[in-house]
Parts: C-alpha cells; sequence; structure tokens
C-alpha cells in the first residue's frame, strides 16, 4: 500500500477546516492539519496575485486519492483549487497502518 500527503489552501480558516473535518469524518482521510495564515504569491488570470491563504494537508492512501481529490474540488469554493499528492516516500509502520486502517473504515 502506497500512502500520499494531500494538501490544499483556502482563503479562510474556516473553509480549510470544514474540508480538514468532512475529509476525516468519511475516511476520505486519516487526520489533517490546518495551519496559517501564509502568503500566497501566484499568476491568475495574466496578472501576480498576492492573498492571504490557509493551507491544509491531508494523509491518506493512493487508492482513496481520488475520492479524496473530488470531495475537496466540492467544498472549495475556488474554481482552480491546488489539490497536490505528494508521495509519502517513508515513516513509521505503526503510523502508515493507521493511516490505512483510517481509511478503510465505512461510517
Amino acid at each position: 500500500m502506497t500512502f500520499v500527503q494531500v494538501t490544499t489552501t483556502t482563503s479562510t480558516r474556516e473553509e480549510a477546516e470544514r474540508i480538514a473535518s468532512t475529509a476525516v469524518s468519511e475516511h476520505l482521510a486519516a487526520c489533517a492539519q490546518v495551519g496559517g495564515p501564509l502568503g500566497s504569491t501566484f499568476r491568475w488570470h495574466g496578472a501576480i496575485d498576492r492573498a492571504t491563504e490557509w493551507v491544509c494537508h491531508l494523509k491518506t492512501t493512493t487508492e482513496r486519492f481520488p475520492a479524496l481529490s473530488a470531495r475537496i474540488k466540492a467544498l472549495h469554493s475556488y474554481d482552480t483549487p491546488e489539490i497536490i499528492a505528494v508521495p509519502i516516500v517513508g515513516g513509521s509502520p505503526e503510523y502508515l497502518d493507521w493511516i490505512a486502517a483510517q481509511v478503510r473504515r465505512e461510517g
């Protein structure tokens, strides 16, 4: 089994916390951390833009990533939300087993 850390950013802490809570309660992610605020600089519609954002990191399996990605997109207020999955190349076996068990559970 392989694991990923999924990152998204939002414009408010409340939105990031709603995504985190929903993903964990629906067994799409084992856990989520919300942090911020942070300053973001990006190109949007041909211009450099800046925003204050909140980051949400979620841990899941590669198998559950498509469902998690779809759920983040459905909950997100951005037209094009950041949804990035980075492989977890190592971790304690107990922690990785815990992630797998949490996202495997139904309701």
